[in-house]
């Protein structure tokens, strides 16, 4: 046999893209800029010092004082496995929220664990009431609740505080979902009583998907720390990572030097900006959306009041091909938004503005896109009208 001809890859050149879907975001170029650094060793004194002012960072996203809140290597759905693996052991009781795929997904992530699951479910796109949860609770008697807070799939927002409380009160430990929400809204983990919380890097923080922001309260380490059965993943067991992002920096794998970097630079951003600044615009530019997109006759698939201001999912209108134009705006204009999905599939457009992207620009960039688009495929409105309601929008605020 001869040997193989060798041929080279063909020419890496991405397409310059728009991210305004379900994520991930636009890269803010700041983020983009920290992750070309030079790399140094996991356990290099610098890469330490970042580790702990990483965390440090970290705590103030989350408003915790949680010692073990740290970056999970890996995307958010590995800080939901090392929430879920962590807290569970075979056998354990769980509830979990559904209204949508995360939900889902976070069930089938605790019985993989060994949990004896018990849903509560509201159609896609509602949400969850203290006194339907606390009624399952009262039955189930779970050891914990989980909750997606922004659910993804439909642009729900969930209230925790009140859900909370009644968890508390059934002496179970409550772990909850941000992944969406992180960076874009208040998350608020002392103040709400959360025990458990994971989130990801590529939605509101702007930086690339591959890590996974998780904090943990006194309760739930107590549990962990306490448990009779090791975690079923060993990559993902907080009472070994602890002693690599804790004080005595054991190894434990090698961690993802650059990105660690990237999400350095994006918490920075975000604190240089002010939280509550920083919320304050992601809910202008989600308001400004939402008129320009009821100026042109389109809806929202999520309940009223709890619409997420970073995730839009709107109603497709009557006899609008909706992968038509999902593809038109990608190949024409460079933009990309998000398909339904599960219930909402073939419904809804999923219209992210999250961290970077939640810019006035890209608000005016859909809308004007989606009036060509939607007036090529015969709906009827007048011109420049979401453009106009927008700026409506922006100058009152």
């Amino acid at each position: 046999m001869g040997t193989p001809v060798m041929s080279t890859l063909p020419p890496l050149n991405p397409p310059v893209r728009t991210l305004l879907g379900p994520g991930p975001s636009d890269i803010h170029p700041r983020v983009l800029a920290a992750m070309a650094k030079p790399t140094v060793g996991h356990l290099d004194p610098y890469f330490l010092q970042l580790m702990d002012n990483l965390q440090g960072g970290l705590r103030q996203l989350f408003r915790t004082e949680n010692r073990m809140t740290f970056a999970v290597s890996g995307t958010g759905s590995a800080g939901m496995e090392t929430v879920v693996n962590n807290l569970i052991e075979p056998g354990d009781a769980m509830v979990v929220c559904v209204n949508g795929v995360f939900g889902g997904r976070m069930c089938d992530v605790a019985e993989r664990a060994g949990a004896k699951v018990t849903k509560v479910e509201r159609p896609w796109g509602e949400v969850f009431t203290a006194e339907e949860v606390a009624a399952v609770v009262a039955q189930a008697k779970p050891k914990v609740v989980g909750i997606v807070m922004a659910e993804t799939s439909t642009g729900a927002s969930q209230p925790i505080q009140e859900i909370s409380k009644v968890v508390h009160d059934a002496g179970a430990l409550l772990a909850v979902d941000t992944v969406t929400a992180l960076g874009g809204m208040p998350v608020e983990v002392d103040a709400w009583n959360i025990d458990a919380i994971y989130s990801g890097t590529q939605k509101c923080l702007s930086c690339p998907p591959g890590l996974a922001p998780v904090s943990f309260g006194p309760a739930a380490m107590d549990v962990i720390l306490s448990r009779k059965t090791k975690v079923q993943s060993w990559y993902l067991d907080v009472t070994m990572l602890a002693s690599y992002w804790g004080s005595d920096r054991v190894y434990h794998h090698t961690a993802p030097i650059n990105a660690n970097y990237g999400l350095y630079e994006a918490v920075q951003v975000i604190l240089e900006e002010g939280l509550e600044a920083c919320f304050a615009r992601h809910d202008l530019n989600h308001r400004a959306l939402k008129a320009g997109l009821a100026a042109i006759g389109i809806g929202y698939a999520a309940q009223e009041g709890h619409q997420l201001p970073m995730l839009n999912a709107v109603l497709v209108p009557e006899g609008v091909d909706e992968a038509q134009v999902r593809k038109d705006l990608l190949t024409r204009f460079g933009v990309e938004i998000g398909a339904g999905l599960g219930a909402f599939k073939g419904k809804v457009w999923r219209i992210g503005l999250m961290g970077y992207g939640a810019r006035p620009q890209n608000v005016y960039l859909v809308l004007s896109a989606l009036e060509q688009l939607l007036a090529e495929q015969g709906c009827r409105f007048e011109h420049g009208a979401s453009i106009a309601a927008a700026s409506e929008v922006y100058r009152g605020a």
